[in-house]
């Protein structure tokens, strides 16, 4: 086969094929050098050096051929190159002999011979002779050939020829290496040349970066961008490594683009956040109470306030002004039915005297109470007692009128005393008016008498 290294071709016999691919094998890269063929890394120099393959392969050449080395190969010679002799280049010219001199005429000079005369042609020397990979010059100089510019060279078309000294090497441009007689591309993405993306083109590589980050001028590293420098976020803006984070103020949510903060609207999580109404407002929220109430300190309660104290209302002078939940109404003077009369502001009696009087209740006091709507129940609301005791004297209260709904009973508590206890809720607005009897017994002196508390309740809007 003919086989070609930095020269003109050769034949090589199957044992000098067998040594060549020795010498290929035993060409390894050393602390991650790769070397092209014809070249081993030397630790020492810590670069590439020649191989002296005439060292190492048995019987380079064959024949009467002579192994010389180059710089990345070697060359087969004639040996008859290096065995010739010298000749001279120039004419040779005949020795000068002079005759003895005769005897007795030792001071005679014999005439000289005639000279040689030279040829009228002109002499050539004979050519120079140079060695494999020279060529002669005028100067009777051996130049070296440069193939790769004469393009005498066996280089693979994927090769890049490069000139030596009577020969020339095959390499491969940057970004590839010498595998197989081929130059082939060099994927540097396998060895981490990228911090992150990297995109492998013939003869070069290429990096990019995620989401993020940003390639710095070495072409090769990533740095972070601060996205919270263009404020992507409606609110707040945390930088985090290669992407940002977005918060939002009390009282507002971010939305499903993770940027945008939308308002959230704490009414819709619970009725109990305010005791009356809730409003929502953007990032809060406000509690507002009805007609007859303010928002007390809290901010989510709802207080009474008093129209008679403040003196929001329009009772008149003769009116007395009575305060509840959530309003007040305008008290007119006492007026006592006939056949009562007057006995203070408050209070009306029927004189025993007064035969109309038998069988009234001797007295009416009048009362006024305000209740909170829905009220919890049981509980006691009102309280009643005998001012004035007689000996031998038993009391008797109860409900005489008014409670049609059966929302209240009387429960005595003492001799002399009972309690108005609320048993049903009520739901107001509403105003109820209870007749609440004491009734006076003595057996002793043979008596029955009766009073009446006329109890009026004004039941709240509101359970508050």
């Amino acid at each position: 086969m003919l086989l070609e290294i930095g020269g003109p071709r050769f034949c090589a016999s199957p044992r000098m094929l067998a040594a060549l691919v020795f010498i290929l094998l035993w060409i390894q890269p050393g602390h991650g050098q790769t070397c092209i063929n014809g070249f081993a890394f030397d630790i020492g120099l810590r670069r590439c050096a020649d191989v002296n393959e005439c060292d190492i392969l048995p019987q380079p050449c064959q024949g009467d051929m002579e192994c010389v080395n180059q710089i990345g190969g070697y060359r087969c010679i004639s040996a008859g190159l290096y065995d010739r002799p010298y000749r001279q280049s120039g004419p040779v010219l005949p020795e000068l002999s002079y005759p003895d001199p005769p005897e007795g005429n030792a001071e005679t000079f014999l005439p000289a011979g005639p000279r040689p005369v030279g040829p009228s042609y002109p002499r050539v020397g004979s050519p120079v002779l140079c060695t494999l990979g020279y060529a002669p010059a005028a100067d009777g100089t051996c130049n070296d050939i440069d193939e790769c510019e004469t393009n005498s060279h066996h280089c693979n078309p994927t090769q890049v020829c490069i000139n030596t000294s009577g020969g020339y090497t095959c390499s491969c441009t940057e970004g590839y290496w010498l595998i197989g007689g081929q130059c082939q591309d060099i994927d540097e993405c396998r060895y981490g040349y990228c911090q992150q993306l990297c995109a492998n083109v013939p003869g070069s590589y290429s990096c990019s970066c995620n989401p993020g980050f940003l390639l710095n001028p070495d072409g090769r590293t990533c740095q972070d961008v601060d996205e919270c420098e263009d404020e992507p976020c409606s609110h707040g803006c945390f930088n985090t490594y290669g992407s940002f984070m977005c918060n939002c103020d009390e009282g507002f949510e971010l939305a499903s683009d993770g940027t945008t903060c939308i308002d959230l609207d704490e009414c819709s999580f619970s009725e109990l956040l305010c005791q009356y109404r809730c409003v929502n407002t953007p990032g809060s929220f406000a509690c507002i109470c009805p007609p007859g109430y303010y928002v007390f300190e809290d901010g989510r309660s709802c207080e009474d306030i008093s129209e008679c104290d403040t003196g929001n209302n329009t009772c008149t002078a003769e009116q007395v002004c009575f305060n509840f939940h959530g309003g007040y109404t305008c008290l007119n003077p006492l007026q006592c039915e006939i056949p009562y009369v007057i006995v203070s502001d408050n209070q009306c009696m029927c004189s025993a005297e007064n035969p109309a009087c038998r069988e009234r209740p001797f007295t009416v006091l009048y009362r006024h109470m305000d209740m909170l709507s829905e009220r919890s129940v049981p509980t006691d609301i009102f309280q009643m007692q005998a001012t004035t005791r007689y000996p031998g004297s038993f009391y008797i209260f109860q409900i005489k009128s008014g409670n049609d709904g059966r929302e209240f009973y009387m429960r005595q508590t003492s001799n002399v005393s009972a309690t108005l206890v609320l048993s049903r809720p009520i739901k107001g607005p509403k105003e109820v008016v209870l007749d609440l009897e004491m009734v006076t017994v003595n057996n002793v002196i043979n008596f029955r008498g009766s009073s009446i508390i006329r109890l009026t309740i004004y039941v709240s809007e509101h359970p508050f």
